[in-house]
């Protein structure tokens, strides 16, 4: 088992995050040491096809080690990532019994992290949470860190909190029933860890993807487990120094730059009512588009574009989007990390170099002809 401590500046809570095969079964005990003895009430949120696949083992480990549990299942996708669920969730933690001292267990992807996290961060003014993410995304990406939100019909995760958990638990034995979308999702979210991480994190992805569409039955379990590590310390050790995405904050470690590829990508999921990109999906167009503009500014080489181009591909095929473009530059408007009234744009001077660009030195022009150049290409 491999155990990753994320250790907060800015906060005394720090937590770990255990990666490795057949860890579900732990969850009881795992909670328990976290927990120590205050809690005794668990409330578990996931959705229906998790729950089938995996509710009743991470329901016996918690029994088993005395906790009096209870669960509640919110419907699947972005668009049950909203306030009337964030009240239902809320309400079934009060009908639990739950009190200061219990927990919440997070059993699933980004969607229902997000919305449980965010449930555990404003019930009694915040209990414990415990993630177990069951998607490549999850686990690489929504679960570490602490941000939880819910959508508004205007954007992607406009009202949340930051809430770090108690415990990250991450079985990779979850990927294998994973559908291609879900897995081609996390894989856009992993391109994109790279592309602003370094030159060592993008090969080692890049690697483990061409080794996966040529002989995936050489791929043994523990190479999941080491990539899945190697994203997690990165995103770890830009959380640990910027938990709270300070604004002023632009350098390598700015939590900032994790939103490459993402300005677009919410663009993309709010035009389309959340209802036909997996967020990954959305992210690798986003990427695609950030890396247009980047080019087109003189940051960008066309050769580490098109290395990015055909980082991206290896990921698996992406839905179509070919959309209205400036019904995608409208939705800009409403974008979470503008500043200002701007947009702060992250770009790329290379693979590994991101920047922070602000949005008054991309034109409209720039900005329609990147979009189109970009979205066109990948269709």
């Amino acid at each position: 088992m491999k155990v990753l401590r994320v250790a907060l500046q800015s906060s005394p809570q720090d937590y770990d995050i255990k990666i490795s095969c057949g860890l579900l079964p732990r969850l009881g005990n795992e909670t328990q040491r976290y927990l120590r003895k205050q809690g005794r009430r668990i409330a578990l949120i996931s959705n229906a096809r998790v729950f089938a696949l995996y509710g009743n083992s991470a329901m016996v480990s918690l029994e088993k080690c005395g906790f009096v549990v209870s669960h509640w299942l919110m419907g699947d996708g972005e668009t049950h990532k909203s306030f009337r669920n964030l009240e239902r969730a809320l309400a079934f933690l009060s009908k639990s019994g739950l009190h200061r001292n219990d927990a919440v267990v997070a059993l699933g992807g980004g969607v229902v992290g997000d919305l449980a996290g965010f449930a555990a961060a404003v019930y009694l003014r915040g209990i414990a949470l415990i993630q177990v993410p069951t998607t490549l995304l999850a686990q690489i990406d929504s679960s570490v860190g602490g941000k939880t939100a819910v959508n508004l019909p205007s954007g992607k995760n406009l009202v949340g909190a930051f809430h770090q958990p108690k415990l990250v638990l991450i079985d990779t034995n979850t990927l294998a029933s994973l559908p291609g979308r879900e897995l081609t999702a996390g894989w856009c979210e992993a391109v994109k860890n790279g592309a602003v991480s370094g030159r060592t994190l993008f090969q080692k992805t890049r690697n483990f993807l061409e080794q996966l569409n040529s002989d995936s039955k050489s791929i043994q379990p523990g190479d999941f487990e080491t990539l899945i590590s190697a994203h997690i310390a990165f995103k770890a050790a830009i959380v640990a120094r910027d938990e709270r995405e300070t604004l002023d904050r632009i350098g390598r470690f700015s939590r900032r730059i994790l939103n490459f590829g993402h300005t677009i990508g919410h663009a993309l999921e709010a035009v389309t009512h959340y209802r036909y990109f997996k967020h990954g999906e959305a992210v690798g167009h986003g990427v695609l588009v950030a890396g247009e503009i980047s080019k087109s500014l003189g940051l960008l080489s066309a050769s580490e574009l098109e290395l990015l181009r055909d980082s991206v591909r290896l990921c698996g095929p992406l839905p179509s989007a070919n959309l209205d473009e400036q019904a995608i530059i409208d939705a800009l408007s409403h974008d979470k990390k503008t500043v200002a009234g701007s947009i702060q744009w992250v770009l790329l001077k290379a693979i590994g170099k991101p920047q922070i660009v602000n949005g008054r030195e991309i034109s409209q022009k720039l900005l329609r002809a990147s979009i189109r150049s970009a979205l066109h290409n990948n269709t």
